[in-house]
């Protein structure tokens, strides 16, 4: 299995965060198989572009919610990095858990 799990939209409330926010997020490790995807399809076209990320951020974009991360952007990147053997990608994450800990937990 690539990922944790595969979903169709975000689970926790918008964050707001903007391209420029993104980038002050300094990105990490994570291991592909502890996402959780927020889209359930890719466009073969964008997986297969050598200058896929040429317009945006080099790295992936995840949402820490519930002690759960969530791809917001970079599926495609993902999926490129599990074809090439990787298991581990450098991902900005954004955790929701430090800034909302209040937020009651979904069951």
């Amino acid at each position: 299995m690539i990922f944790k799990a595969v979903r169709d939209g975000r689970p926790y409330p918008d964050h707001g965060f903007s391209t420029r926010d993104w980038a002050m997020i300094p990105p990490r490790q994570i291991r592909l198989d502890t996402l959780v995807t927020t889209k359930r399809t890719l466009e073969l076209d964008a997986l297969l572009a050598d200058d896929s990320t040429f317009y945006g951020d080099l790295f992936p974009h995840a949402v820490q919610w519930h002690r759960e991360l969530f791809l917001e952007d970079g599926l495609h990147r993902a999926l490129r990095a599990a074809l090439q053997q990787r298991n581990v990608i450098h991902v900005r994450v954004l955790d929701l858990d430090a800034l909302m800990p209040s937020a009651p937990a979904s069951t």
